[in-house]
C-alpha cells in the first residue's frame, strides 16, 4: 500500500469540499508527500457530464486527494511540476489497483485541465502526442453518453429553474393573501 494508512479521515465543509482531518502520507520509491490535516479537497475534480463514468470518489480517492494537494500546494512550493503532479496521479492510481483504461482516461482529464490553467500549463505540450491518441481512442466511448447527459442536464436545469420560480411565486402570493 503506497499510503501509510488506507483510511482517509475527512469532514464535509461545503456541498463539494472536504477537509482532511489527519495527515495523508504517500511513500513511493523516490517520493514522500504529506497532505496535511486542514487541506481541502473535492476528491476527483470531475465535470458533471462525466460523473457517470468517473464518480468523484472510488478506488482512486487517495490519489485524487494527493493530486489536489500537489496541484494546489506542491507546484507553488516547487515540490513538483504540473506535469509531474499528473504523472504521480497516474502512478499512484496504478499502485492502488485502478484499472488501466480508467487511470489513463483520468490522466487525460487532468492533462486537458492543465491546459486551461496557466499555473499547470508549462510542459503541457510534451504530452500532446500521447494525449491526442488516447483522447481520439476514448472519444467513441465517452462523447456520445456525455452529449446525451449534457442535453439532459440542460433540460433539467431549465425545468428546475421554472419550477423554483413558480414555487417561490406561490409562497409570496400565499403570504400576501394571509396578510389581508
Amino acid at each position: 500500500m503506497p499510503f501509510d494508512s488506507p483510511a482517509l479521515t475527512v469532514r464535509r465543509v461545503t456541498d463539494e469540499s472536504w477537509e482532511v482531518l489527519e495527515p495523508l502520507t504517500y511513500r513511493g520509491r523516490r517520493d514522500t508527500f504529506v497532505v496535511p490535516a486542514g487541506f481541502r479537497t473535492d476528491f476527483a475534480s470531475v465535470p458533471r457530464i462525466a460523473v457517470w463514468l468517473f464518480p468523484r470518489f472510488g478506488r482512486y480517492t487517495l490519489a485524487a486527494v494527493l493530486h489536489d494537494w500537489l496541484t494546489d500546494v506542491g507546484i507553488a512550493a516547487g515540490v513538483v511540476s504540473a506535469r509531474d503532479a499528473d504523472g504521480v496521479f497516474r502512478r499512484v492510481m496504478r499502485e492502488l489497483g485502478v484499472p488501466p483504461v480508467r487511470r489513463w482516461l483520468m490522466w487525460c482529464g487532468v492533462r486537458w485541465a492543465a491546459l486551461a490553467n496557466p499555473v499547470r500549463r508549462p510542459g503541457w505540450w510534451l504530452d500532446t502526442p500521447r494525449l491526442f491518441v488516447l483522447s481520439v481512442l476514448a472519444a467513441p466511448l465517452v462523447v456520445p453518453p456525455a452529449a446525451v447527459i449534457a442535453v439532459a442536464l440542460a433540460v433539467y436545469t431549465a425545468v428546475e429553474s421554472v419550477v423554483s420560480r413558480v414555487v417561490a411565486g406561490e409562497g409570496r402570493r400565499q403570504d400576501r393573501g394571509l396578510r389581508l
